[in-house]
């Protein structure tokens, strides 16, 4: 049993993971390393003036670890089951039960269907501000809930947000996660 189970291990899936582990929740990350950063050189993300889209996956990861995050690198997560008990998560290795579930596989929605989320007229995933879907505790992220706006510092923003609302959901009032630098030292 884990808190917050989420599929996916790009800047939505590591933004989420971040946030609630951070903040003490049991936080598992499904990573297929199929993140379009792979692609990509950063140029529009804000604070960084240039990067390459491995580089900055790398410390990504790097950072999530820092909070104990379990990362099931290139565990595939097949399937998607909302229960009585929480959200059945079934890897190609495991199964895992989850309070929460995070959906932050790009543009790929099949997972999405077959838990029952509602689409929009665009065919896209219909979110509330918060990224949370039609299925209570299950939210959705990036290219999945966008027509064509597919930008990584957009999809950890979703990522940020389906995290600070099952934070706030857990901490029975609205959570802020706000650091000062006295908590860096």
């Amino acid at each position: 049993m884990t808190d917050v189970a989420i599929v996916g291990g790009g800047p939505a899936g590591l933004s989420a993971a971040l946030f609630t582990a951070k903040n003490d929740l049991d936080t598992v990350v499904f990573d297929v390393d199929e993140t379009w950063l792979h692609k990509a050189h950063l140029f529009n993300y804000l604070g960084i003036e240039s990067a390459d889209g491995t580089a900055f996956m790398e410390t990504a990861r790097a950072q999530v670890d820092e909070f104990d995050v379990d990362r099931k690198q290139g565990e595939l997560v097949t399937d998607v089951k909302n229960g009585t008990s929480g959200f059945t998560v079934t890897s190609d290795e495991n199964g895992y039960v989850a309070d929460y579930v995070v959906l932050a596989t790009g543009a790929k929605r099949r997972l999405a269907e077959s838990l029952g989320c509602a689409f929009t007229d665009e065919d896209i995933v219909d979110v509330d501000v918060t990224m949370e879907t039609s299925v209570a505790n299950a939210y959705a992220t990036g290219a999945m809930v966008r027509a064509e706006e597919w930008e990584a510092i957009i999809s950890a923003g979703d990522g940020a947000a389906a995290a600070l609302n099952i934070l706030t959901k857990e901490k029975g009032e609205h959570f802020h996660d706000f650091d000062t630098p006295a908590d860096a030292e």
